[in-house]
């Protein structure tokens, strides 16, 4: 039996974020509790997608809030996440670091498939057991994720760009409602999902089941109206149609279970909702409470007992990329061997940056599948753009600037502080030490931290024995000094027998 513990999911949404803390007894979650703060973050866009000054003020605000109720929890217990604003925000690179002081814990910016992921696991456990396979649809914000799954297992996923905040905005600015602005929000929708018809359709899966608020909302609305008894139907979406237009504004309409929160953004994500049942074939929707916050708390529980799904993801693209495994095996382990010697002498934490190091180790020769040229610039690509479950977009940059950095010319990463140096040195090293492609004992190589860079020290008759990594390592120093952070070589580099 594994000891109780808390652990938190926050939840960076294009309309609301959200905070749920829950205690977890033997891998099941019971949740403690839950903050919600109705932001709006996608409306803070402005028309060229920077975020505003005053919706900058409005998130942070939030997130302080929900800092403060996190105040004190263990780093590892708590994960946030941050869905499309924040994706396609220009200045999101600027407001990170305050959202994340204002948290007091890293924000991930997670992929549109990631994210799909996560709301299906969520929705998954809330649901009861089935073999069927579900269609799971979460109109948030800014984006519309789409799953098919069965049990547990998510089988297909995908993201698309719309939401009933921005289709809000664009399509009923003033809140009027009338058959042309409509007609034209649920074309526009019904065209973004001509592209994934085909995959999603009514052939692909035997029930939809709707998620987060519009889903919820929507059903809200028409059960305590009187229109379903329970869930979405294509009847009464007709019937809210008409009562919406009878309106012709939004402050008109007056229907029991209609929040105010989501007054603004109902016709919106009515527009999008109708357009889904029509390119999908829906007839009936049923809801569930389990959205993405609650994966991303289940995705956690794995983490902490080493059901990573990073370390599936990398497995599989070993596999797909036909990676040389005994090969990177051998990367990876003097990798490690080397950043743990840099590690002690910055005083950190090794545990901190060494996962990712190996990861990218594994990684790093992917790219050879395209073309041994270059072909480190290949794996840092396919690293930066492929969908990885599991990976936020934040760790795959940082895993494809690891592998563009393991050879080549060193300018091409631009400034690093000295532990991220550390790292790229350790890789190149590791590298440059395995150049045989054959199991050998590892080097007698001793790494060290000066006050500017790196020193490296190597036992006289190993060298003399190894003449063409000698000469490599001596090469290896020429790259480092242009940027500013020299490697060192003992005297022993010099002398030759």
């Amino acid at each position: 039996m594994s000891a109780p513990h808390t652990i938190a999911a926050v939840d960076l949404g294009s309309n609301s974020f959200r905070l749920q803390v829950a205690r977890v007894v033997d891998d099941q979650i019971y949740p403690l509790d839950a903050l919600k703060d109705t932001v709006r973050f996608a409306a803070a866009l402005d028309d060229e997608e920077r975020l505003d000054a005053q919706g900058q003020a409005k998130a942070l605000a939030a997130l302080a809030r929900f800092g403060e109720r996190l105040r004190g929890m263990p780093r590892e217990h708590v994960r946030a996440v941050a869905t499309n604003t924040l994706r396609v925000a220009r200045n999101a690179q600027d407001f990170l670091p305050q959202a994340e002081a204002a948290l007091g814990f890293p924000i991930e910016v997670i992929g549109g498939r990631e994210e799909a992921r996560l709301i299906y696991i969520g929705a998954s456990h809330s649901l009861p057991a089935s073999k069927e396979r579900r269609l799971v649809v979460d109109i948030g914000g800014g984006s519309t994720e789409f799953i098919v799954g069965q049990q547990y297992k998510p089988l297909k996923t995908e993201s698309l760009l719309m939401g009933c905040v921005s289709y809000s905005l664009r399509y009923f600015p003033d809140g009027r409602l009338t058959k042309q602005a409509l007609r034209d929000a649920e074309l526009a929708a019904r065209s973004e999902l001509q592209a994934i018809v085909r995959e999603f359709g009514r052939d692909q899966w035997h029930v939809a089941i709707g998620t987060s608020g519009t889903a919820r909302s929507l059903s809200e609305i028409m059960e305590q109206n009187g229109l379903t008894t329970g869930g979405i139907t294509l009847e009464a979406m007709e019937k809210l149609r008409a009562i919406m237009l009878k309106a012709g504004h939004i402050d008109a309409i007056h229907m029991n279970g209609l929040r105010a929160d989501r007054r603004p953004v109902l016709p919106g994500g009515f527009a999008i909702m109708a357009a889904v049942f029509a390119e999908l074939g829906i007839e009936r929707m049923g809801i569930t409470l389990g959205a993405l916050r609650d994966g991303v708390l289940y995705d956690l529980i794995g983490r902490q007992h080493n059901r990573d799904l990073r370390e599936i993801t990398v497995a599989q693209f070993k596999r797909r990329y036909h990676v040389d495994a005994s090969q990177a095996g051998r990367v990876m382990r003097l990798a490690e061997q080397f950043y743990l010697q840099l590690a002690e002498g910055l005083g950190v934490d090794p545990n901190e940056e060494l996962q990712h190091l190996l990861w990218a180790a594994e990684l790093h020769e992917i790219g050879l599948s395209i073309a041994h040229a270059s072909y480190h610039k290949h794996s840092a690509y396919i690293l930066e753009h492929a969908d990885m479950p599991g990976f936020s977009s934040a760790e795959q940059s940082r895993l494809a600037l690891l592998v563009l950095a393991h050879r080549g010319g060193l300018k091409k990463i631009g400034a690093l502080p000295t532990n991220k140096w550390a790292k790229v040195l350790a890789l190149r090293l590791a590298v440059l030490c395995s150049r045989s492609r054959t199991d050998r004992a590892d080097p007698p190589l001793t790494l060290s931290v000066h006050r500017a860079g790196f020193g490296l020290e190597a036992d006289d008759d190993w060298l003399d024995a190894n003449p063409l990594t000698h000469t490599a390592i001596m090469q290896e120093a020429a790259e480092w000094a242009p940027i500013g952070v020299p490697l060192q070589l003992s005297q022993n580099f010099e002398h030759w027998s």
